[in-house]
């Protein structure tokens, strides 16, 4: 028999999901916050995003940081890719292109399409990163671009 706590939980997660994509986010926040607070990591990235942000809730960059990082590490690529651009911008946290590239590079082992395509403009702008036009042309072609 299943456990009623986790079926409840993810009813409130799912819940919480479905508020956040309907923009509804002062509901999201109701029902995500205490998932993430108690280590969910669908519910930290998406708690992130909305105290990035002062969806729902009042900006908080500290906060922000804290959930998307913690979410990355529990190895959700959206995460990490949203991490990346954390460090990639200085957003929530200094600038830093090598703890960026780190971050894309797990997004992108995942097979996430936007933290390659993310590499490949890294490198051929030299963001974060030595410019390095053969770099940028491999993590283009990775990402399924044949020619940029």
């Amino acid at each position: 028999m299943a456990d009623n706590n986790s079926m409840e939980e993810e009813m409130t997660l799912n819940s919480g999901i479905a508020a956040f994509e309907a923009k509804h986010f002062v509901r999201a926040a109701q029902l995500l916050e205490p998932l993430a607070d108690a280590g969910n990591a669908e519910a930290q990235y998406r708690v992130a995003i909305m105290a990035q942000n002062g969806l729902g809730m009042v900006e908080n960059q500290a906060r922000a940081y804290e959930h998307m990082k913690a979410a990355a590490e529990a190895g959700l690529p959206f995460a990490q890719h949203g991490l990346g651009f954390m460090y990639l911008e200085g957003e929530c946290v200094d600038k830093n292109g090598e703890k960026a590239l780190q971050w894309f590079m797990r997004g992108a082992e995942q097979g996430l399409q936007g933290s390659m395509t993310t590499i490949a403009m890294m490198y051929q702008e030299g963001n974060g990163v030595d410019a390095d036009s053969v770099k940028a042309r491999e993590w283009f072609h990775k990402a399924g671009f044949d020619e940029m």
